[in-house]
Parts: C-alpha cells; structure tokens; sequence
C-alpha cells in the first residue's frame, strides 16, 4: 500500500478507526501510524482524541485500535 491508496480510503470515508483500516489494509497498526502521521504533518488529517472505549458497552475492542482518524479538506 501507497500513501495514496490510504489518502483516497480516507476521503472516501471521511472518518475511520485504526481497526478499520488494518482490516481494510491488512497492515500492522504500527506501519498504517507512520503512514497517517505523514498526512497529519501535512495538515491533510486529524486524529480525534483517544477514548477508552469504541462507544459500545461490549469491552472487547483493543484500547490502541480505537484511535479515530479523519480526513481534513
């Protein structure tokens, strides 16, 4: 996967969780990190803050896999 390919998923989604995107990547949490801060840098996406939760009562989602990303037009 490019830059890009992450960019267009991004704009066409407006706004994802890091789980969604290793799933849709079937990338490393890590890797796909390093990709997003290039566009944070750049000013083309934002990461919401960080919660606890994914917002449902189940408590089986991976805390670090619950970071929120959007995309900044």
């Amino acid at each position: 996967m490019i830059l890009s390919d992450l960019r267009s998923y991004l704009q066409e989604k407006h706004r994802v969780a890091l789980s969604d995107l290793v799933l849709h990547f079937n990338m490393d949490a890590d890797a796909l990190r390093g990709m997003l801060g290039k566009w944070i840098s750049k000013g083309k996406v934002r990461q919401s803050p960080v919660t606890t939760s994914c917002g449902t009562s189940c408590c089986k989602c991976d805390p670090l896999l619950t970071e929120i990303y959007e995309w900044v037009d």
